[in-house]
């Protein structure tokens, strides 16, 4: 297997000052897959133009590990037509040369970190071929379990005082800022949420709520007066198991519970892990606000505003609120999958000890559920409403999420196994088992988790009520409820208002 490496992977990977740490995880898994590292003489001569001097001349010195595709492969016309639509500057053309070969199979997989680069993979339909770090070690964590000698522990809270800041996890904070151990130490009775693997940090967050009266004199503009929660701190550095969206979803329970007006970061965006949180930040409605000035170096300051808003057609972009005019639907999922899926959701019978190991899918805010309902005109900006069965007292309705697509045309069983993999609960032979359990192939749904309902009712309930017939009409796939059932349910399990759009 030929694995082309960006010029970008290569400069932080030997670079003096790695910008990634996730680049030493990454080069672990190509050495134990073994896997052939290459890169393009384009990436030779990138490096070559660099300032004399000692970077250039040791980065010279360890591209003789790798293997270099000397000569280049004809200009695909497929490519050629994407290259004129898309390619601005030398840079841009430099890019696409190194997706020509991916395009023309001398090499297998290019991984990446330019999002420019994946735009045109887009165009030519090689994106599944395009990874960047993140993606890749997902790809492979799911695809080789057998390679991982560690378990990891789940997020959980942790006092400043008890977490070991000379933990090299800490180091970049440390060179960013030069007040970060003095302003660690002082919050050693403050509390911030933790994951740990191998007794080393790998994912870490520290919120704070901020009153209307909070000074913001070097945030450029200036904030008006508004109750808000920061994102004091955030990095995750263990990639492929969505740890990201676990924290994600820890931002948003608490921006909800203190009931702010709006979240904000200031962030640098100097490293590659940096730039990936952006990247997440954004796609859960975060928005470029300005820039925050410090003496060490200016950064630039993002905000997600919590008014209530729902957007039908990106339901992320307004998450965790929905609307109770949207269609719902009741769904069944068996108890075995269900707290696995929505580790919030958990009953009062379960034991959390049972749920601590980190699972991407657990992690995950977007899900996948799998489906061979018969009813399958399902929409984005729906809602279901999970039930785990259980029969007439244990079956109860739980949470709520909202679709973001379905996807009904796959090709075969490998095709499928890759639409679901590290957001389904089942492992890849669990869902080519699915694939060919009968003719009556699945289709998959994309799905945000929302919100764990406070209260629960069970089977018996929902017949007193209404909301289900008898004991033989519980729901067997995606069983629509009209609008009155829909806002009933949300009545008596007691749901936060605050989180639902007229």
């Amino acid at each position: 297997m030929k694995i082309l490496l960006d010029t970008n992977i290569i400069i932080h990977r030997e670079g003096n000052y790695p910008l990634n740490k996730d680049i030493g995880i990454l080069f672990r898994w190509l050495d134990n897959l073994h896997y052939i590292k290459c890169i393009h003489q384009i990436t030779v001569d990138e490096i070559n133009k660099l300032k004399a001097g000692n970077t250039r001349e040791l980065l010279n010195i360890k591209l003789d590990s790798y293997n270099v595709l000397q000569v280049q492969s004809s200009l695909n016309s497929q490519v050629k037509a994407v290259s004129d639509s898309h390619d601005v500057n030398e840079n841009d053309l430099n890019d696409t040369l190194l997706l020509n070969e991916l395009y023309n199979h001398r090499i297998d997989y290019l991984i990446t970190e330019d999002k420019k680069i994946r735009i045109k993979a887009e165009a030519l339909n090689i994106a599944n071929r395009v990874f960047t770090i993140d993606s890749f070690l997902e790809k492979v964590i799911a695809e080789n379990p057998r390679l991982i000698d560690y378990k990891v522990l789940a997020v959980k809270k942790e006092l400043f005082g008890n977490i070991n800041l000379s933990d090299e996890f800490f180091d970049s904070f440390k060179e960013d800022y030069p007040e970060f151990e003095k302003w660690f130490n002082k919050k050693s009775e403050e509390i911030a949420y933790i994951c740990n693997s191998d007794e080393k940090t790998t994912a870490f967050l520290y919120l704070k709520i901020e009153g209307e009266d909070e000074p913001y004199t070097n945030i450029e503009p200036t904030f008006i007066k508004k109750k808000r929660l920061k994102i004091g701190t955030f990095k995750v550095t263990l990639n492929g198991y969505k740890l990201g969206e676990r924290f994600i979803k820890i931002i948003f329970d608490n921006a909800l519970q203190n009931k702010v007006d709006e979240i904000y970061v200031t962030i640098f965006d100097k490293r590659m892990d940096q730039r990936r949180l952006i990247s997440l930040l954004e796609e859960f409605g975060f928005a470029l606000y300005g820039m925050k000035q410090n003496s060490y170096g200016n950064e630039i300051v993002y905000v997600r505003k919590m008014e209530k808003a729902y957007n039908l057609l990106n339901p992320k972009l307004t998450y965790p609120y929905f609307s109770k005019n949207s269609r719902a639907f009741l769904v069944p999922i068996y108890p075995e999958y269900h707290t696995n899926l929505f580790p919030d959701s958990i009953l009062r019978t379960e034991s959390p000890t049972d749920f601590v190991e980190n699972e991407p899918f657990r992690n995950a805010i977007s899900k996948v559920y799998i489906s061979r309902s018969i009813f399958r005109d399902l929409k984005c900006g729906d809602a279901i409403i999970f039930y785990r069965t259980g029969g007439f007292y244990k079956s109860v309705i739980s949470t709520i999420g909202i679709v973001e697509s379905i996807i009904t045309s796959i090709k075969d069983g490998p095709h499928f196994v890759e639409l679901c993999r590290k957001r389904s609960v089942f492992s890849d032979n669990e869902l080519m088992e699915h694939w060919n359990y009968s003719n009556n192939k699945p289709f998959i749904v994309n799905f945000l988790y929302v919100y764990s309902l406070p209260k629960r009712i069970n089977m018996e309930h929902l017949i007193q009520i209404g909301i289900i017939a008898d004991v033989n009409s519980a729901p067997r796939g995606f069983e629509a409820i009209n609008p009155e059932k829909f806002e009933l349910i949300l009545k008596e399990t007691q749901t936060d208002g605050s989180i639902i759009v007229n």
